[in-house]
């Protein structure tokens, strides 16, 4: 793909720097101070040429970017580099709930291109549900329309709707690999219709102040024809809910869509207390046993006992899970696997 192009990120326009300037060289050093050629994550993508078709990077320098951020679908080959040590070290942050332009306006960052890698980031809206009352209040830390988007090391903090993993329309199949990542929430905080596999990472079901219901993990819009949505694996759920409040997930069907049919997997995770003992639940009148919701050796106190029957807690069979690993669901038809690609980052 030729050349790399690496734009670091985090100060302000140098004294004769353009954005046609941008392509022709190598590496763009900016700094928060100002002695560099940005000052926003937005102003370096914008520089970077439409129908790009060389890797590209952004090195972004510690510091809290209060903006919010789009890449579009013309602009592929990005990867979002933070160069701190931590993953907290450089975080993108906007406060916009979705009554301002539904999922796509409230997004913190909005990904619709793809071959995207985001490391060393943390995403995050921090729209204060209880100062407003609002009908929308939703709000996005980070959605993904376009496919083989690779998050490492990152971070994703918000409430309801914290990341939202899509594709373009419901029969187009975009691909996400999340990896030693933290994702945070309360209410549908991680879905969409991707395939997306999260690995590694920990998920923190947070507590709304309920003592029966604090809200879903997951709500997948799956297309019916697409036998891998979520896979969560590998991973621990915390939360700092009471017993028995939260569910696991719920199905999502856009707008009454029939053909949006869930697939989530959770396997070889731990489960907190605040796991409902039936931790699927329906949404919007269709029922969460039409959906592909199933678990499969899981563990801790929020995990299948015995004495749960499994018309509440659909186990997969080992036969059948051997046909669900990481690169079944990213593979997709021209052999994606950057799972052999990633080593752990920096905590």
């Amino acid at each position: 793909m030729g050349a790399s192009l690496l734009v670091v990120v985090g100060g302000a326009p140098s004294a004769g720097a353009t954005a046609g300037a941008t392509a022709d060289r190598q590496t763009l050093r900016v700094a928060a101070d100002g002695t560099g050629d940005f000052r926003t994550v937005q102003a370096a993508i914008d520089a970077v040429p439409s129908g790009n078709d060389k890797p590209v990077t952004l090195a972004i320098a510690p510091g809290t970017y209060r903006e919010q951020v789009r890449i579009p679908a013309d602009k592929p080959h990005l990867t979002l580099l933070g160069t701190g040590r931590h993953r907290a070290d450089t975080t993108i942050v906007h406060d916009t709930p979705a009554e301002y332009g539904g999922s796509t306006g409230s997004a913190t960052v909005l990904i619709a291109a793809s071959d995207v890698t985001a490391r060393r980031l943390t995403f995050v809206n921090d729209f204060d549900e209880a100062a407003h009352d609002l009908k929308g209040e939703q709000a996005l830390a980070m959605k993904t329309t376009g496919d083989r988007i690779v998050f490492r090391d990152t971070a994703f903090k918000g409430n309801q709707d914290t990341l939202m993993t899509d594709s373009p329309k419901l029969t187009t199949n975009s691909r996400v690999y999340i990896r030693d990542a933290y994702i945070e929430g309360d209410v549908d905080f991680v879905y969409g219709r991707a395939t997306t596999v999260i690995e590694r990472s920990t998920i923190k079901a947070l507590t709304r102040g309920s003592a029966t219901n604090n809200g879903y993990i997951t709500a997948a819009s799956t297309w019916k024809d697409n036998p891998y949505g979520f896979l969560i694996t590998r991973s621990r759920i915390v939360s700092d809910a009471p017993d028995q409040t939260f569910h696991l997930g719920r199905p999502w069907h856009p707008g009454g869509e029939p053909d949006a049919v869930a697939q989530v997997l959770i396997r070889d995770t731990y489960l907190p207390a605040a796991v409902k003992s039936a931790p699927w639940t329906d949404m919007s009148g269709f029922p969460w046993q039409e959906a592909r919701f199933t678990e499969y050796r899981n563990t801790g106190p929020g995990a299948a006992g015995s004495e749960d029957p499994a018309a509440t807690r659909p186990q997969m069979n080992e036969a059948d899970a051997a046909d669900h690993e990481v690169a079944d669901y990213l593979a997709g038809t021209d052999g994606w696997a950057p799972q052999h690609h990633t080593r752990r980052c920096a905590s």
